[in-house]
């Protein structure tokens, strides 16, 4: 099978060796838009692709098999492209890919950004609340528009965030004989919707005095809205090197609040996944608000009591308990649920709790701490210090090779 990449160029942007693949082809499948910029001399059977594209494609292709078969994706088909979804199909051996000039090549040339020091974020399918993880002041940001109507929520969503000030470019028909461009900020953003084959071009810039959101674990805690059911920064922080996430893990949090600990272990890394497990159905909507505010829109909220709402979830590469822990059988549940390698992080206030630390700690091992945090506050005409709870944290790693922990 051809996968061919096409530009807004069309036809005549085309190298010979993707002519030849469309030509030969008997069956040519891809876009409404990408079909139409063939030549009738391409004679295969033009099938466009459904909504929603992905549930489809495996019987699109067995509809069409032991036929000479050519699909059309706009750009580089392994950039946010159907590339991906063919290859988790086939196979890579039963590809032949083509690539053209995606549209972020086309506009770091316009822009004279270095490619490698500019950041690419996809709004297609996706919840324009994603962008928000990626603004940090001087950044560069390069959006892939779903529409028409994206560079308009980009702006709102810059305002909201404290990123008004931000220079918006947006960058139309790149490498085609329409091609253009818009020029504005955030804040003064009213230009109508255009053409909806788009890129969005943003340099970050923030509002004096907005609240800075760093790149790593332990945001302020102005951050986030809460009840008060909050792990404070400095725990926050701690609590997060012990859990170590990693590219593409999965984490639960148990006992959400709201939702910190969740929405930073995303933060580290797009490809990391979470879910929070919160019973109080009033704290699992303001985890979800959190999460939308905060870049993580794909935070999974669960509204339950564990262990009962844990039943039938992915299993996790990590745990992390920060509420309910004397619930009967919640660390029983979360320990079977983890694979070997696996972690498990639990934080407790409480004399209670603390004594099952110690007990579990006594079985498995790992490593149990207490964490004590102080903030220096006036005391008269002078400044003292005044010590927030102290938390006590157990962490443990399952073995590799059996059921019980290390000392890891």
């Amino acid at each position: 099978m051809a996968v061919v990449g096409i530009g807004a160029d069309g036809w005549a942007g085309l190298p010979g060796t993707a002519r030849a693949a469309l030509l030969d082809a008997e069956v040519l499948i891809g876009g409404e838009r990408q079909l139409g910029l063939l030549p009738p001399a391409c004679a295969g059977r033009r099938v466009p692709w459904p909504s929603p594209l992905r549930p489809a494609v495996r019987g699109l292709l067995t509809a069409h098999a032991g036929r000479s078969i050519a699909v059309l994706a706009s750009g580089d088909p392994m950039f946010y492209g159907i590339g991906r979804a063919l290859t988790e199909e086939l196979g890579a051996g039963a590809l032949r890919v083509l690539p053209h000039p995606s549209s972020v090549s086309y506009a770091c040339a316009r822009l004279g950004w270095p490619l490698e020091d500019t950041e690419t974020v996809t709004l297609v399918g996706r919840p324009a609340a994603r962008l928000a993880a990626a603004l940090h002041d001087g950044r560069r940001l390069l959006v892939l528009s779903a529409d028409a109507a994206t560079p308009a929520a980009v702006a709102a969503l810059l305002r909201d965030r404290g990123f008004g000030p931000s220079r918006m470019r947006v960058l139309e028909q790149l490498g085609g004989t329409d091609e253009d461009c818009l020029d504005g900020t955030a804040d003064t953003w009213a230009h109508p919707p255009g053409d909806p084959l788009n890129v969005v071009a943003v340099d970050c810039r923030s509002t004096p005095g907005a609240l800075r959101l760093g790149a790593v674990p332990g945001l302020p805690d102005e951050a986030y809205e809460s009840d008060g059911q909050l792990t404070k920064r400095h725990v926050r922080a701690a609590t997060l090197g012990v859990l170590a996430p990693a590219p593409g893990e999965l984490l639960w949090d148990i006992g959400g609040g709201s939702g910190s600990i969740a929405v930073e272990w995303l933060r580290t890394h797009p490809s990391c996944r979470a879910l929070t497990v919160e019973r109080d159905p009033v704290r699992a909507s303001r985890i979800t608000r959190n999460a939308d505010r905060l870049g993580v829109p794909a935070l999974r909220v669960v509204t339950g009591r564990a262990p009962e709402a844990l039943a039938g979830l992915p299993a996790p590469d990590a745990v992390f308990i920060g509420g309910g822990l004397t619930a009967p059988g919640l660390l029983d549940a979360c320990w079977d649920a983890l694979p070997p390698g696996g972690r498990l992080v639990a934080n407790t206030v409480t004399l209670e709790s603390e004594a099952l630390l110690a007990e579990w700690y006594g079985r498995l091992g790992g490593d149990l701490v207490r964490l004590a945090v102080a903030h220096a506050v006036p005391v008269g005409g002078f400044t003292g210090w005044r010590q927030a709870m102290p938390v006590t944290q157990w962490s443990v790693r399952k073995a590799p090779s059996t059921s019980s922990g290390d000392n890891g």
